[in-house]
C-alpha cells in the first residue's frame, strides 16, 4: 500500500484536459496464476434465492412477492414500479425471516414497452442512497434504453426499498438491536435482493446487464464473486473495491487522504481569495461560544465541521465552483453602524443542504462497514486522520498561516455529536465500528476464474476510490477490461452519461477492440 505521499505523486497525470487515449489505456487483465477452478463451482453460498418456474414468464403477473404498477411517462420514456417483497435475513428459512419491501422501476423508451429488451439493472452509488428519479430522456439512461430494458433499484434501506429514515430507525428499542437490523443491509444482501428480482422479473430468469457506480459498482463485484450466473455482462464506472480480508479501511484512507490533499491544493490554485476567507471563517467558528454557532436544526458548526464540505466539492465535476460560490455568500452584510458581524443564514442553510445525513443517514451510518470482512473498522477514517493531522487541523493550519484542508469521503466519530441528525445513532455507530463479525463480501477465487465479461471506468484522479487501489483489484478479476481516463472525474457517469456508457458497452460488444 503505498504512503499518502506517494499516492499524491502518482495523481499527477501529464494533462488534466485529455484521456489517456491509447492502447495502454484499455487493459485486459487475466491471471494465469489463478486457481483452476470451474466457474460453475465459485462459491454463492449468500445467494440463497430460488430459481421461479421458467414457465411462468410474464414479469405483470401478480403475486404475493412480486407487484407491478401500471405504466407511466415522463418525456420520452415509459415507466414501471415494481415492488418486491424479500426477506430481511436470506440465510435462515424464509417463512422465519421478516420481511421488507424492495422497489424498482422498470424504464424504456417510448413505444419499446411490449419489445423483447435485454434487461439492465443500474446499482447506485452510496452506501444508502437511492437510484435517480428521471424526469426526462438524457445522460445515460437514455443511451441505455436504446437498446434495453432499464431497472432501477433502490438499494434496501433507501427510496422506497423499507427506508431507513431518521424517524424509521428510531423505532428500535435500543442500539444493539438497530445494529442487529442494519446488518443486513450491506452488498451481499443487496445482491441476494437483485437475484430475487432477476428470477421474478426476466422472461425464463435469464442473465441481466448490470451498471454499477461507485458504490453500485462494489455490489457489482460482489455479484461477480457469489452470483456470476445471473450476469450476462457487467459495467463499472468508479467502482472497483479493494477486496483483501479483514477490513480495508485503513488501506483505503491512506492511499486517499494524498488525492484529498491534492485536490485541496488545485481548489485553492483556483481560486486563491478562499485562501483567507476559509481562515476568517475557522476564526470566527473557533473564537465562538462552544467553539462553533448553532444551526436551525440544531447541529454545531465547527472548524472541522466546516471542513467536511470537501466531500462534495472536491472530488466531483464544478464541485469548485459551487463550493467557491457558497463561500461568497458566508457573511452578513452590516448595515446598521455597529452591527457585529456573523455568518448568513443562506451559507448555515446551504452547509446542511450540501450534506445528505438528514436525508440519507445509512451513509454515515455504514460508510466503513462496506470494507469489513471478518474484521472491524474502528473508525478507521478518524485514527487515520490522526497520521496527516498537521494538514488537517484547521485551527492550528489558521494560526500558522497554512492552507485549511477541507476532508474527502470520511466519516469521524464527532459527526454523531456536531449533526443534529446523527445524534441519536452515538451508540450504534460505535457498535457498527467495535463489529467484527462482518461475513464475506468477495470470493477471490472466483473472480481469479471470472467469465463474465466486465468493462470498468477507472478515473485517474477519483478521491473517493482510489486509482492504485482499484487497479490491484482488477488485477484479480480475469478478463476485465479497463478504461483509464482522467478526461472525468468520479462523477463522470453523470457528466458525460451517454459517452461513459457507449464507451464501455463498445469495449464488450466488439465496437473496441483489443489491441
Amino acid at each position: 500500500m503505498s504512503t499518502p505521499q506517494l499516492c499524491s505523486s502518482l495523481l499527477k497525470p501529464p494533462s488534466l484536459r485529455r484521456s489517456f487515449y491509447s492502447a495502454s489505456t484499455h487493459l485486459l487483465l487475466t491471471n494465469p496464476t489463478a486457481k483452476v477452478l470451474s466457474f460453475y463451482f465459485c462459491r454463492r453460498s449468500l445467494v440463497t434465492v430460488t430459481a421461479m418456474d421458467k414457465s411462468n414468464t410474464n414479469a405483470t403477473e401478480a403475486s404475493p412477492e412480486h407487484v407491478a404498477g401500471i405504466w407511466y411517462s415522463v418525456p420520452e420514456l415509459r415507466l414501471r414500479d415494481h415492488r418486491f417483497t424479500v426477506p430481511l435475513d436470506y440465510s435462515i428459512d424464509r417463512s422465519a425471516s421478516p420481511k421488507i419491501s424492495i422497489f424498482a422501476r422498470e424504464v424504456v423508451a417510448v413505444g419499446k414497452e411490449d419489445q423483447q429488451l435485454p434487461f439492465l439493472l443500474y446499482l447506485q452509488g452510496g452506501p444508502g442512497f437511492e437510484s435517480p428519479r428521471p424526469t426526462e430522456a438524457s445522460g445515460w439512461i437514455n443511451k441505455a434504453c436504446e437498446e434495453h430494458r432499464v431497472i432501477l433499484l433502490d438499494q434496501r434501506g433507501t427510496g422506497l426499498s423499507t427506508p431507513l429514515t431518521l424517524t424509521s430507525m428510531l423505532q428500535m428499542k435500543s442500539a444493539e438491536d438497530l445494529v442487529d437490523y442494519l446488518k443486513h443491509f450491506r452488498a451481499d444482501n443487496i445482491v441476494n435482493d437483485a437475484e430475487f428480482i432477476r428470477v421474478r422479473l426476466v422472461p425464463d430468469a435469464g442473465p441481466w446487464t448490470v451498471l454499477g457506480q461507485s458504490y453500485g459498482g462494489f455490489c457489482a463485484i460482489t455479484y461477480l464473486s457469489f452470483a456470476p450466473q445471473g450476469l450476462k455482462q457487467v459495467l463499472l464506472t468508479g467502482g472497483i473495491p479493494p477486496i483483501g480480508n479483514g477490513c480495508t479501511a485503513d488501506a483505503v484512507y491512506r492511499a486517499c487522504y494524498g488525492q484529498v490533499v491534492l485536490q485541496n491544493e488545485k481548489y485553492y490554485k483556483r481560486f486563491p481569495q478562499d485562501i483567507a476567507l476559509v481562515q476568517d471563517i475557522v476564526n470566527y467558528l473557533a473564537e465562538s461560544e462552544g467553539g462553533g454557532v448553532i444551526l436551525q436544526s440544531g447541529s454545531m458548526l465547527t472548524p472541522r465541521g466546516l471542513q467536511l464540505l470537501g466531500l462534495s466539492g472536491l472530488g466531483s465535476s464544478s464541485g469548485f465552483e459551487r463550493l467557491h460560490y457558497l463561500f461568497e455568500r458566508v457573511w452578513d452584510p452590516i448595515i446598521v453602524p455597529g452591527g457585529r458581524k456573523q455568518i448568513s443564514y443562506y451559507f448555515m442553510n446551504a452547509f446542511e443542504n450540501w450534506l445528505s445525513f438528514g436525508t440519507n443517514p445509512l451513509y454515515a451510518l455504514l460508510h466503513e462497514a462496506i470494507y469489513c470482512q471478518g474484521d472491524s473498522s474502528r473508525w478507521a477514517a478518524h485514527r487515520i486522520r490522526a497520521e496527516h493531522e498537521t494538514k488537517f487541523d484547521a485551527v492550528k493550519a489558521v494560526k500558522e498561516n497554512q492552507l485549511v484542508h477541507f476532508t474527502g469521503e470520511m466519516i469521524f466519530p464527532w459527526m454523531f455529536d456536531e449533526i443534529h441528525a446523527l445524534r441519536p445513532f452515538k451508540e450504534a455507530s460505535q457498535l457498527l465500528a467495535e463489529k467484527k463479525d462482518w461475513p464475506p463480501l468477495y470470493d477471490i477465487a472466483c473472480l481469479n476464474n471470472n467469465k463474465v465479461p466486465v468493462a470498468a471506468a477507472v478515473y485517474y484522479e477519483d478521491m473517493y476510490v482510489n486509482f492504485k487501489l482499484a487497479i490491484e483489484t482488477a488485477s484479480q478479476i480475469s478478463g476485465i477490461r479497463l478504461w483509464l481516463t482522467n478526461e472525468y472525474m468520479h462523477s463522470g457517469l453523470r457528466d458525460g452519461g451517454a459517452k461513459v456508457f457507449d464507451h464501455l458497452t463498445g469495449m464488450l460488444n466488439g465496437k473496441k477492440p483489443l489491441f
